[in-house]
Parts: structure tokens; sequence; C-alpha cells
């Protein structure tokens, strides 16, 4: 008795199993228009709240305006706010992540559906050579008399695209109607990777300057993971000056920045008086004119050189800006007077030790305190700047440019008439994918013209379209 080896189990193809998975599975999975809808929701409720709730902003800042008791609608504390990465939504992996999952959705829905509404579109170009197919339009009309060659006149007037051959034709026009949705998709696609690519590679900073400094965009407050390529080293930005002008008010009008960009040559490359809502941009990092302070108060005391004291904002529980100084009036640093300003059209407030207001001056005067006569230079502001670079921008505006491009085509109408001459009858039909209202009274139109051509000497007769 011999014994029969045992039969090898059948292999398994990993390759094979893990593309039937993708082919299967994944992929309708991620091309489910539900899917889609969900995940576009999404990031729209999450941008909201980026757009709602301060970005980039210091942990002071988050437990002041947003305190555990009480928590805004009972649950959003400063807490939640850090936990969740609220205080940098579009640059959290899990907004990254809905924005890649969304994008391979859109992906896998153009070549797994527009693509071949596309190639399925080409293959409608297969002229009908049997009168039963017909029957399957939603419009069709059967004439006992008619030619391609009186039909071919009627389809040109209307600008269709005539295919013929022998006793068949085939005519569209719109085709950019079929093409807008594609467009549109591509658009989206390039949004997204313009967002997610300026998220992992940009960055933002704020400096405040005073006038006649020189700086360098160190303070960065948030930037992606790659962004340290793109944050400039080799050229730094001059405050030539700061101003700000006035309203007979009194009020703010406007603030303005003379700013100059040197090499590391210190030579000036560029040049630009900045203001809000006109920043100057170099080498893709833009500079916004956000904010002012007073950086600075220049005095002499009797006739020693002029001195340079620094400014700093005081606590007012709200009540305004104030920034103040102190000012020795004696070597021992015995006595001495405040010095305190609210703007930067020159008035400063001088008090006592005590706290009294003795004298009011303006840059160019004089005061005599405690024996010695403060003299008042110039007040020195500073310009709060924001800095903000982002690669992605061009991709997201050349797909905004796109998506709208695409729109436009998706409203054109993709109409489509098929015609068969035989020997007894004149078949035509034809369909379209919207307006159709107006493809109907059209093909009225061309059936009632050709039964005209046909028939000179008949009176009109309206002829009826058999609907399926």
């Amino acid at each position: 008795m011999t014994n029969s080896a045992p039969e090898p189990a059948p292999s398994i193809n990993l390759t094979q199993v893990i593309r039937r998975y993708f082919k299967r599975e994944l992929f309708p999975l991620l091309a489910d228009l539900r899917l889609a809808i969900a995940l576009l929701l999404a990031i729209a409720i999450f941008s909201i709240l980026g757009t709602v709730i301060e970005q980039g902003q210091t942990l002071g800042f988050y437990q002041a305006n947003y305190p555990e008791q009480p928590a805004l609608f009972g649950f959003l504390s400063w807490k939640v706010i850090l936990t969740l990465g609220l205080d940098h939504v579009y640059r959290t992996w899990w907004f990254l992540a809905l924005l890649i999952l969304f994008g391979a959705s859109l992906t896998i829905c153009t070549f797994q559906r527009q693509l071949p509404a596309l190639r399925w579109f080409s293959r409608t170009w297969n002229f009908y050579s049997q009168p039963r197919q017909f029957e399957k339009f939603a419009l069709s009309a059967t004439l006992p008399e008619g030619s391609l060659a009186q039909l071919v006149p009627l389809l040109e007037q209307r600008r269709y695209k005539i295919f013929q051959e022998g006793d068949k034709l085939y005519a569209h026009k719109g085709i950019v109607g079929r093409v807008g949705p594609i467009v549109v998709h591509a658009s989206m696609l390039l949004i997204l990777l313009g967002a997610i690519w300026g998220a992992m590679t940009g960055f933002f900073a704020q400096e405040m300057i005073p006038s006649g400094e020189t700086f360098q965009i160190r303070n960065v407050f948030d930037a992606g993971p790659w962004a340290a390529g793109n944050i400039p080293k080799d050229w730094s930005v001059k405050v030539n000056r700061f101003w700000i002008d006035y309203s007979p008010e009194g009020r703010i009008d406007q603030f303005y920045s003379d700013l100059s960009v040197l090499n590391q040559a210190g030579e000036e490359v560029d040049r630009q008086t900045i203001h809000v809502n006109k920043p100057l941009r170099h080498q893709g990092v833009t500079l916004y004119q956000a904010d002012w302070s007073i950086a600075a108060v220049r005095l002499r005391l009797n006739n020693s050189p002029v001195l340079e004291l620094p400014m700093g904002q005081l606590e007012t529980g709200g009540a305004g800006r104030l920034w103040g100084t102190w000012v020795p009036t004696k070597p021992d640093l015995s006595e001495g007077v405040s010095v305190v300003a609210k703007d930067l059209q020159g008035i400063l407030l001088i008090y006592d030790s005590q706290g009294k207001l003795i004298a009011t001056v303006r840059p160019g005067m004089a005061v005599d305190v405690n024996g010695v006569t403060l003299s008042i230079a110039e007040v020195v502001g500073s310009t709060g700047l924001q800095i903000k670079a982002d690669p992605g921008i061009p991709l997201v505006y050349t797909g905004f440019g796109l998506l709208m491009l695409g729109v436009v085509m998706s409203y054109v109408s993709h109409s489509q008439i098929w015609a068969l001459k035989t020997a007894d009858h004149f078949y035509v039909g034809g369909r379209t994918n919207r307006a159709q209202v107006i493809f109907e009274r059209e093909m009225l139109q061309i059936l009632n013209q050709l039964e005209t051509t046909c028939q000179p000497d008949q009176p009109d007769q309206p002829i009826e379209l058999s609907a399926v």
C-alpha cells in the first residue's frame, strides 16, 4: 500500500487580494456621493470653526477668552480648544486627513464615473442602423419621407456638429457640458492640493518693530512641518518710518509703514509704503499692516544728549491704550516723573511721584520738573506687522478660476440627434442632459421644417414626438 502525498494548499496571492479589496470595497466606498457630501460638510464646519475661533494666539489669550467657568456653550473652554487643536484648525492632522479623504473621493469618482462617461460618449458616435434603436429615445419621430440631405442644413443652422455615413447621421452640440463636471472635479482637487501644500509649507509671524529698526522674521507663531525652508534668512526689512493719520475728530484714519527690503549686503532691493489692505510682497512672503504701538520717547534733561527711554503699555482694564515710562530727574534715581502717552499725535502727560498731573507737553516743548528742564524731542512709534507665506495660494487661485469655468461649462446643454433613412421611413431621435423642454421645442421645429421641405404643397401639420 502506497501513501499518496497530500495535495499542496493553494497559494494565496497577497497582491491580488489587496487589489481585489481596493477595487471591490474601498474604491466604491470612496466614490460614493454620500461620503463625498459628508466629508464636504465636515470640512465646511471645521473651516467655520477656524474662522470663528481666533487662530494662533497665546495660551493666555485662550484662557482669558475661553474660561472653564463658565465655558462657552457649556463645553467650549480653552482646554477643549487646545486639546482638539482648534487654535490651529487648518494644520491639524484630522483636518488634513479630511482634505486627503475628500481629494481621494473626488479622484476616484473622476476616474470611475466622469472619465468613463466621456469615453462612453465617444462610443455614441456609432451610427444607429436599426429602427428599433430609436425606440429607446425619450424623443423620437418616424416620418414617411425625408432625407439626410434635407436634415443636415437644419442642424447646421443650429450649430450642430454633424457626422454622416451613408444613410446614417449623428449630430451633437454643447460637448462642453459633458466636460464641465470633469473640470469642476479637477479644480476642486487643485484647491485641496493648494490648501494641503499651504498648510504644510506656510507660516504666520508677527513683529512689532520701532521706526528706524531693521529686523528678520523670527517671531513665527504658526508654521507647517515643512515651513522652515520658506522662512527667509537671506533678506531683512528696515522700518524707515511709521506714522498714523488722524481724522479731525482725533480718531485713527490710517496706519502707514515705509519699509525697505535689504539683501545680505544691506543693499535696498525693494521699498514700499504699506497700509491696511495694501501689503508688501517679496519672494512669496506678504507683510501686512496690522497693529501699532509706542516704542519709546526721546528727551533731554537740561543740556544732556538725547536720551531714548522705552515705553511700555499700561494696564487700563479695557479703558483704552496707554503707554508710559519713568524719567529720573536726579542722578541717584531718587526722584523722577512719569510720562504717559495715548497716541502718536504728540501729546504727553507728565505726573509727579504722587500721581498728580503737573504738565502736558508736545515734542519740541520743554517743562521744568523737580528743578530740571525736561525737553521732549520725539515720540517713537512701532509698526505691528503680520507676516504670512502660503505657497499653496497660486494653486488655490487657479483651482477657483477653473471651478468657475467648470460651473459655467456644466450649465451648457449637451444635445444629441441621430437619424436613419430606410426604404420606407425616415427615423429621427435625440436626447439632452438638461433643458429638456427647450430641446423638445427644437426637435419639433426641425421636424416641422423637415416635413415642410419634403411636402412643399401640403399644409403644415404638427408632428408629435413619441416619448418613451
